[in-house]
């Protein structure tokens, strides 16, 4: 017999992590129910409102709402529709009010992607995040032996550094939280620089040997106007004084620049979400597919690609993992990110199914 009901992480008015108990959602058509058995925390989205409300010292729980778009686990149950996984398939899954930090999730079918059996839950976790970065590289469009600058450390931006290594380019990465910087260190990031504690300037030229970066992605939130003016200045500069290259802008900055010669050649390129298909119900549920021949990187075939690179160790999710809680213990969590950022950067969310 099905569960009926789960327990689902939430985020209450005052900014705080709770559990609340919903019931599961029902089976529809191109659906996949899920027992989940990881979680991760994407603290730059989801967490926002929390730091907000922690900030305005609301004091009122009020009601508590479900969040989180990335987890893992096993199918238990598949809609009759749905040919492509089986009771028993370990999955990652992903997908904004689906992919909850839940101890049951029903998720459209290609929402989901089979995990290779030497990845576990906790790493499958990541892949929402994992192929955000995948598609804001791929809007920057990197060559080999190019430089790009990544400024913004967090999940977003570490993955993005490495894929950019993967793809043939010379990364460095800008934040300005030394921890996030040793961390890309740590896991192989070409270079780092801390922003206002050290030259960015002068870095940068010698990182890129006087040329200027040929690629940035900017992976921060709020106001990214004088992240923008900055990383302006020391991309590419033309013998007639124009700055040239690419800049993918993935996340929830805001910026205000001058547009035209004020940025000279420059490419600023959005960066929305994981590539096509996501947010497109018919394709996500399976009622409609798009041809490989036509396209073919979209969110689900950059899931598949994600977690291939899991499996063969070329994407250690694991070394970014600082953090790993019980479901119950949320709050803790929730905490960690907004008052601890200088520390915190991987939150796994371990989900228990008692007997």
């Amino acid at each position: 017999m099905l569960p009926s009901e789960r327990r689902v992480g939430a985020l209450d008015e005052t900014g705080h992590g709770c559990v609340i108990v919903q019931a599961i959602p029902e089976l529809t058509k191109g659906m996949v129910l899920v027992r989940v058995h990881a979680s991760l925390i994407s603290p730059g989205t989801e967490l926002t409102g929390a730091r907000a409300a922690r900030q305005e010292g609301k004091t009122a729980a009020g009601t508590a709402r479900p969040f989180g778009y990335q987890n893992a686990g096993e199918v238990i149950a598949v809609h009759e529709s749905v040919k492509d996984f089986a009771p028993g398939d370990r999955v990652a899954c992903m997908g904004g009010g689906y992919a909850q930090h839940s101890t049951y999730a029903v998720v459209p079918k290609n929402l989901c992607c089979k995990l290779p059996d030497n990845v576990t839950y906790e790493q499958g976790a990541y892949t929402h995040l994992a192929i955000t970065s995948l598609w804001a590289l791929r809007r920057a469009e990197p060559a080999i032996g190019e430089y790009i600058v990544v400024v913004g450390l967090g999940l977003v931006g570490q993955m993005a550094s490495r894929m950019a290594q993967m793809a043939g380019c010379y990364a460095m990465g800008w934040d300005m939280v030394p921890f996030r910087c040793e961390m890309a260190r740590r896991w192989g990031i070409d270079g780092t620089t801390v922003i206002g504690q050290e030259d960015a300037d002068a870095k940068a030229k010698d990182f890129t040997r006087g040329n200027g970066f040929d690629l940035a992605i900017m992976a921060i939130g709020g106001d990214g106007t004088k992240a923008l003016e900055a990383v302006a200045k020391v991309m590419m500069l033309s013998p007639d004084t124009h700055r040239m290259g690419r800049i993918s802008l993935v996340g929830g900055l805001k910026t205000q620049c001058q547009w035209g010669a004020g940025l000279g050649n420059l490419d600023l390129r959005c960066s929305a979400r994981t590539g096509p298909g996501y947010h497109d119900d018919p394709w996500e549920r399976g009622d409609c597919e798009y041809p490989p021949a036509f396209m073919r990187w979209t969110t689900q075939s950059h899931l598949k690609l994600a977690l291939r690179w899991m499996s063969e160790g070329k994407l250690d999710v694991q070394a970014l993992t600082t953090h790993k809680v019980p479901l119950e213990d949320i709050d803790v969590a929730v905490s960690a990110h907004i008052e601890s950022p200088d520390r915190t950067l991987g939150t796994v969310l371990v989900m228990s199914h008692p007997e």
